[in-house]
């Protein structure tokens, strides 16, 4: 953790790309991106060394407090599909998106680069191009853009939302008055987390704490509502609950996994 604040910060580096600072988990500081091509396989995407190098170097320009490799506690990368323009800098490839409609036969979507943030606005151009091919009986327009995301709508436990932090705050009030007694700490964790879906954990018994705030209940809402199967998905792609455990409580999740859900082929 490189600051106390809860802001993020935006630096410019020399050679006229950006990096990011952003508080993450309350405990630590996030720090990145590169941007590399990619030639392996997608499950193998790893950062290198030269590339951990990079980013605690740019961000020891701005920091006190110099970064160094061995500071660093988890790392993570991405792939993600890019639209061929030609450029030799990966960083410069136009993150833009292409819809290709194949109707030859069953009617067929290529998608082609796109990113996180265009999501709906893609999402919707698809639905569009697909409604004539499948002769919908029935003109829809796009609906998604005042649709709250699983969690999102917390009028049900607030009343009418105001603005992001008070309702947070007021939303974990509700849930600590509805169920008292739980742990301030794991309402604020599962609200953080689930938001209005919190609920459906809180309000049933907890049963056994398999590592710190970690209990039976949230362990049956990920494999019933989130798809989770492994403890790998527990730990680190449906939370990053793994930052904050010991060895030792990462194993006690992943021999409950084994134990209490199916084998993954």
């Amino acid at each position: 953790k490189m600051f106390e604040h809860d802001h993020a910060y935006i630096f410019q580096n020399p050679d006229k790309r950006i990096i990011f600072a952003i508080p993450y988990e309350n405990d630590f500081t996030l720090i990145g991106t590169t941007d590399v091509e990619h030639n392996g396989a997608i499950g193998k995407a790893k950062i290198d060394a030269s590339e951990i190098a990079y980013l605690c170097e740019q961000a020891s320009r701005y920091f006190e407090k110099p970064i160094a490799p061995s500071d660093v506690v988890w790392t993570y990368a991405g792939v993600r599909p890019l639209l061929d323009d030609e450029s030799d800098d990966a960083a410069a490839v136009t993150r833009d998106y292409l819809l290709e409609l194949d109707t030859q036969g069953a009617a067929l979507l290529t998608v082609w680069g796109g990113k996180l943030t265009t999501f709906r606005k893609l999402a919707e151009e698809a639905a569009d191009l697909l409604g004539k091919p499948l002769s919908t009986t029935q003109k829809r327009t796009a609906w998604t853009h005042n649709a709250k995301l699983p969690g999102g709508d917390l009028t049900p436990l607030i009343g009418v939302a105001q603005r992001p932090d008070t309702d947070f705050t007021q939303l974990v009030a509700e849930l600590q008055r509805r169920y008292p007694t739980h742990a301030h700490q794991l309402a604020h964790r599962l609200a953080r987390a689930y938001g209005s879906c919190a609920e459906q954990i809180l309000k049933n018994a907890l049963g056994d704490e398999i590592a710190p705030t970690l209990f039976v209940a949230e362990m049956r809402y990920l494999y019933d509502h989130e798809w989770a199967r492994t403890a790998d998905d527990v730990l680190w792609r449906r939370s990053k609950l793994g930052l904050h455990f010991t060895v030792e409580e990462r194993q006690a999740v992943a021999i409950w996994c084994d134990v209490h859900w199916p084998k993954q082929p």
